[in-house]
């Protein structure tokens, strides 16, 4: 099975296996925002996938 890479390059795997991403929907109506909740928002965050959308997804990885 191929890997979808469109969904692969959003994703950071790290040394340990976690998989990182960006929240969706975070970059931009910020003025109004405080900024602590604008330095929360460009953090990455764990992604708890399941092991068949790991397979379906990132085969590779």
């Amino acid at each position: 099975m191929k890997t979808n890479k469109s969904y692969t390059k959003r994703l950071r795997v790290t040394k340990k296996g976690k998989i990182l991403a960006r929240k969706p929907g975070q970059c931009h109506f910020n003025a109004k925002k405080s900024g602590s909740l604008t330095m929360r928002k460009k953090r990455n965050t764990v992604l708890k996938l399941s092991n068949r959308i790991i397979r379906r997804f990132l085969p590779r990885k």
